[in-house]
């Protein structure tokens, strides 16, 4: 409206007051960081929860938008736990297992898959603070056009920096994964091909001084695109430098110990105080380490940087090859050549799907991975009465502990929350797959070291969204598929990958309705990376919908406008996974007190020591924010526990 004030007018230029989604009212309508909103922007809406009991047909969480991920209902309880809420009085169910897994993401049902298999009758009950299973591994769905899209709304592919080992690539081929194969057919890369679309970056006029996209950075030579941007005379040069003729910044050197030096120096060091570069240059290339790490460039050392393939090393002539003290990611492994990798349509849900159906067939039809894609899995079969296979959803465990002494119990209490009450069940064993720093108040019985290197375990938080949109013209037009935005709220969007298996089929005409992915990693440059994680993580807990909404809005309104895109008119809907806990941490040898990997890696034996008939299974305890990692380590869990 005319007579609205000029942040109202954008606002509503954006869409802002449709109601296309569940907004989040829950928390409160207010934006942290965009003052405009106000509530009459917004259309009133119900906040994104589900809207049927698990045991109902109507329930299906994979279709609900809004804010998801570590959705409202999803950790209150838990955090009233860490601030000394104490358990209520439990109901005995009267429940009796073998084993219970609190945790259903990969590392638990992979237990429980491990379990079943050594004991195929055992009696197995999972529990999860979400409304969903899989962990991070979650499901977005959108019907657009009439037509199912698919979105990963956390764990995105199956890929890891070793080859897969033979317990995980076991499990995958025992769900019908054969990952080499289905690489070989499932991705559908000519469908951007043939369009000849391209990455870009998008410049902002807040960062840069003007908004700019520029297409086509890699399949051109840095000295034509840089041209096109809006940065100054200097900052080019250097750019160029830095990527077509860089200097030896370490002369006299041997190569081993350049990687040495470049492990305990910032990669933002290495720019500043050895090359020297333009303050502008280095605002292009300081998120670049975000999709990888969730913190930029000041809190990466210059030797992943460089076995990641970031500008600037050509000219230290660095020996091929990976280095003790390079963090556990592609470029401490380089020597291995890594796993294949293999995207579907939403993600690695897929093997968690495959994993419930494994262990409890009736909730979704079909018999191999290709049919699984399409079909609805039916939540109200997850936890029937009478079923060997329980999955409880919405029930955060609160307490966990051995009736009698570790050595000698026989059986381990477990006490969850749901619905306003707690309950309790036992069982032989207790596999602990959730978050390391919930493990010591869930179960205080740990011993005091033991608890205290689990609290300080910090996870990475990360923000993915999935925006479902009319079509996607404006990129094609634009001649792009993925983009870097370096100053923006979201450092990265991109195309939905075009893949095909079963009967599942990506968008092939730019006119047809397909999702957008955006990422945020929240950091705070300048300090440690784990206190940067820790700043990110109240961000994100603090942050309504609205902000998400509007920073998206935004964003592609003004990148893609060029190319025809109308936020208000092209948005359908969207959803946020907001993962305030996201990928576990991993060595960074500019932090962490091990000399090298290897040492980081054997000091995580602390961490997962079993304790009497409770053990713990997460990719924290194995030190890589991988799939590979998750199944190790529930198989590892469950092994312990048949032996003990």
């Amino acid at each position: 409206m005319s007579g609205d004030p000029p942040d109202l007018r954008h606002a509503r230029a954006l869409g802002m007051h449709r109601a296309i989604t569940r907004r989040d009212f829950l928390q409160g309508i207010a934006a942290t960081s965009a003052s405009f909103v106000t509530p009459s922007v917004f259309a009133a809406a119900p906040a994104g929860a589900p809207i049927a009991p698990q045991d109902s047909p109507g329930y299906y969480p994979p279709a609900l938008t809004g804010l998801r991920g570590s959705h409202p209902g999803s950790f209150e309880v838990l955090h009233a736990l860490r601030d000394g809420s104490r358990p209520r009085q439990p109901i005995d169910t009267g429940e009796r297992y073998e084993l219970i897994v609190v945790g259903a993401g990969l590392s638990g049902l992979a237990a429980a898959h491990f379990y079943r298999a050594a004991r195929p009758h055992a009696r197995v009950l999972l529990l999860d603070n979400h409304d969903d299973f899989g962990g991070h591994a979650k499901r977005n769905e959108f019907a657009g056009g009439g037509q199912l899209r698919l979105m990963n709304g956390g764990t995105l592919s199956i890929e890891s920096p070793r080859p897969y080992g033979p317990i995980a690539d076991a499990l995958l081929r025992a769900l019908g994964i054969d990952v080499a194969e289905l690489a070989k057919t499932v991705p559908r890369p000519e469908v951007h091909e043939r369009l000849g679309l391209t990455h870009g970056v998008f410049f902002d006029r807040e960062t840069f001084g003007a908004d700019r996209l520029v297409a086509g950075v890699d399949r051109r030579k840095p000295v034509d695109w840089l041209a096109e941007t809006p940065l100054g005379e200097r900052a080019r040069a250097d750019l160029v430098r830095l990527y077509e003729h860089p200097d030896d910044w370490m002369p006299g050197l041997t190569s081993e110990q350049k990687k040495e030096r470049l492990s305990r120096i910032s990669y933002l060091a290495l720019l500043t105080e050895f090359a020297r570069v333009d303050a502008a240059a280095v605002r292009l290339l300081a998120t670049r380490t975000h999709g990888l790490w969730g913190v930029g460039i000041d809190a990466i050392s210059a030797l992943d940087c460089w076995g990641i393939g970031l500008p600037g090393f050509d000219g230290m002539r660095l020996a091929p090859g990976s280095h003790p003290r390079m963090g556990y990611t592609p470029a401490g492994y380089a020597d291995t050549g890594g796993s294949p990798v293999l995207h579907f349509p939403d993600g690695n849900a897929t093997i968690a799907r495959l994993l419930v159906r494994s262990l409890i067939p009736a909730v979704l039809p079909g018999r191999d991975v290709g049919d699984s894609i399409t079909a609805r899995l039916d939540y109200s079969r997850l936890d029937r009465p009478g079923s060997d296979v329980r999955l409880r959803l919405s029930a955060p465990v609160v307490h966990v502990r051995h009736l009698g002494e570790p050595p000698s119990a026989r059986e381990v209490e477990v006490t969850w929350e749901r619905a306003g009450e707690s309950r309790r069940a036992r069982a032989h064993g207790v596999v602990l797959a959730c978050y390391s720093v919930m493990v010591p108040f869930l179960c205080p019985e740990l011993p005091a070291a033991q608890r205290d290197a689990l609290r300080g375990v910090v996870k990475t938080p990360l923000v993915y969204a999935s925006v479902a949109v009319r079509s996607w013209r404006a990129f094609a037009r634009l001649g792009i598929e993925s983009v870097h935005a370096p100053g923006s709220y979201f450092s990265h969007f991109a195309l939905n990958q075009p893949v095909e298996i079963g009967s599942y089929a990506s968008a092939r005409s730019p006119d047809e309705p397909t999702i957008i992915h955006l990422a945020r990693t929240p950091c705070r440059p300048g300090i440690p990376e784990h206190e940067q994680n820790k700043a990110g993580r109240a961000e994100l807990l603090a942050t309504p919908f609205g902000t998400f909404e509007y920073h998206i809005r935004d964003l592609l309104g003004r990148a893609l406008g060029p190319g025809g895109f109308d936020p208000a008119d092209d948005i359908e809907a969207m959803t946020v996974n907001r993962w305030p806990h996201g990928y576990a941490p991993e060595y960074n040898p500019l932090w962490d007190s091990a000399p090298n990997l290897a040492s980081a890696l054997a000091s995580l034996e602390q961490l997962r020591t079993r304790r009497g008939r409770i053990t713990i299974a997460n990719s924290d305890v194995g030190g890589g924010a991988y799939t590979d990692v998750a199944i190790e380590q529930g198989h590892r869990a469950v092994q312990e526990l048949l032996g003990a």
